[in-house]
């Protein structure tokens, strides 16, 4: 008897039924995979290939022509003892704090008044605050470079002569010029992100907390204070963790804003950038990648650090509780 069929009298009429090879179940299972599996064959021919071989590369040495050459950890030891790269991590630190710290305080204060129930026109003003999140990087970058240009009649000059008294700066020839300027545009560019980012947070708290908090007798400030704020913790843990790992990722802002001279010049020269450098530039694409693997240990620490907080703040809600 042939092992995939099976015979059946009914009537004394023979009657051959067919096994199935896949149930209906087995079926949708199939369909679903091949449904997904677009997201991960692209997933894994540009995300997770490249990753992995640039690990590979970090222990090698090669420029992207020769033959490679295993290096072991000599491209770490390379990185780790360049001055130029611990210059890249300060000043990656200095703008990220500079661009990053104010922006948080100020979503918060603009959340904050967004919400408020006399503010008119709020639609308005939240798509006006959020709409430097949506444009475009590079035009962001070219709109601030012709802003804090070193002409002594560019705007920024402009403020700083007439209304404070001060001397003209050449904002894209001075380290500190350099720093504040690229700080001011990442400020302006993700403010907008994390004030939304908050007002939801402001608007998921329950009103009848301030209710009873105006029945006691708390003015607004206070609400804020013990209200508001250890409500939004969460939130804001959230919003800190993604402004750090974004400013460590520093990249667009300094190489628009000064064009030819970024690799050039010590004082806006990012992590990033040094990765750039030494990949592009220097066809050194095993420095590169030990680079970016000293990174993302950088960012796993955050990361870490972000889990660790997030984690502590929920038992402490809860033993509240």
């Amino acid at each position: 008897m042939n092992p995939i069929s099976k015979k059946v009298s009914i009537n004394n009429v023979p009657i051959v039924r067919k096994k199935k090879f896949r149930s209906e179940e087995k079926k949708d299972m199939i369909s679903g995979y091949l449904y997904i599996a677009p997201f991960f064959i692209i997933f894994a021919i540009i995300g997770l290939y490249p990753a992995l071989f640039s690990f590979y590369l970090a222990f090698q040495k090669w420029n992207g022509l020769s033959p490679m050459t295993f290096n072991g950890l000599a491209n770490f030891e390379l990185v780790l003892t360049d001055p130029l790269f611990w210059k890249s991590v300060y000043n990656t630190i200095v703008m990220g704090i500079m661009g990053t710290a104010p922006q948080l305080l100020v979503g918060l204060i603009l959340a904050y008044l967004l919400n408020m129930t006399f503010l008119k026109f709020k639609g308005f003003f939240r798509v006006t605050i959020f709409m430097p999140y949506l444009t475009s990087m590079v035009a962001v970058a070219l709109i601030f470079s012709v802003l804090f240009s070193n002409h002594e009649s560019s705007l920024a000059n402009y403020v700083l002569t007439h209304f404070f008294g001060l001397d003209p700066i050449a904002w894209a020839a001075s380290e500190w010029g350099t720093k504040i300027a690229i700080s001011i545009m990442v400020f302006w560019r993700w403010v907008g992100y994390n004030t939304i980012i908050y007002l939801a947070g402001i608007q998921s708290i329950p009103n009848d907390l301030y209710e009873a908090a105006t029945v006691d007798g708390a003015n607004k400030f206070q609400q804020l204070l013990y209200i508001t704020i250890p409500m939004m913790k969460p939130f804001i843990i959230l919003t800190v963790f993604t402004s750090t790992v974004g400013a460590m990722q520093l990249f667009s802002e300094p190489t628009v804003f000064l064009g030819a001279d970024a690799f050039t010049r010590d004082e806006a020269m990012t992590i990033v950038m040094y990765l750039y450098r030494d990949a592009f530039r220097l066809q050194s694409f095993g420095t590169a990648s030990a680079t970016a693997i000293i990174l993302l240990v950088i960012i796993s620490v955050f990361a870490v650090l972000n889990i660790r907080l997030t984690q502590g703040f929920g038992r402490k809600r809860g033993v509240s509780k």
